[in-house]
């Protein structure tokens, strides 16, 4: 009776089966969330820094301040007050209440207070469209006009289309294209399809809505 031996192993051959993972372990075909993967923080709009309205504010109030104090130490230290000190208390003690000179001054105040008032409370920075945040600590936005730019040349790509005029606000593109060939419904329907798609493409936080219109040259003479 003649006896086989059994073949050697193979080092490059697979190895065993690995059983299944421990309890607490995670296998590989398990995904790993990551933070692309969440929901991304609410987007808000960017907020202007306002310095020239702050700085002329603050100019006029520590002029005026300034020079007030310094009219009243020298009355102090008695010596006489300023001219214009002097005809202000006059005027306001002898003209009227509803005088052309008080309602003016009034009116102007009113309008400077609501001036700064919706400064402060508005964000400003309309040029600036805010973009889709994945990292809540990294804010991005896009220029109003590179964003048309960018809408426009998409636009020229359609067939047919010979000129293009593209206007981007904070809820509306805009869009005027002329087409000197082929038919206007569908040269008009290829160009909101392209521009649906780049405006997606923009990562905008607020996509705007589109609104496209086509028509046709002018005819000369």
């Amino acid at each position: 009776m003649t006896t086989t031996p059994a073949p050697a192993p193979d080092p490059d051959g697979p190895g065993p089966h690995p059983g299944p993972p421990a309890s607490g372990e995670t296998g590989p075909a398990e995904s790993v969330p990551v933070l692309a993967d969440a929901a991304g923080p609410r987007v808000r709009r960017f907020w202007a820094v306002r310095r020239i309205p702050a700085a002329l504010l603050a100019a006029v109030v520590l002029g005026g301040a300034g020079l007030l104090l310094y009219d009243v130490a020298a009355v102090r230290a008695e010596r006489s007050a300023m001219a214009w000190r002097r005809e202000v208390a006059d005027a306001l003690a002898s003209d009227p209440l509803d005088g052309a000179t008080v309602v003016i001054g009034a009116v102007l105040a009113v309008l400077l207070g609501v001036w700064l008032l919706v400064l402060a409370a508005t964000p400003g920075l309309r040029a600036v469209l805010p973009m889709r945040r994945q990292h809540a600590d990294v804010r991005a936005g896009l220029d109003r006009e590179a964003a048309a730019l960018t809408l426009r040349d998409r636009a020229m790509e359609v067939s047919g289309v010979q000129s293009v005029r593209v206007r981007v606000s904070r809820s509306k593109v805009g869009v005027r294209a002329v087409s000197h060939f082929r038919a206007l419904d569908e040269v008009r329907t290829d160009v909101e399809t392209v521009l649906a798609t780049g405006v997606d493409e923009l990562g905008l936080a607020h996509p705007p809505a589109l609104t496209v219109r086509v028509t046709r040259p002018p005819k000369k003479g």
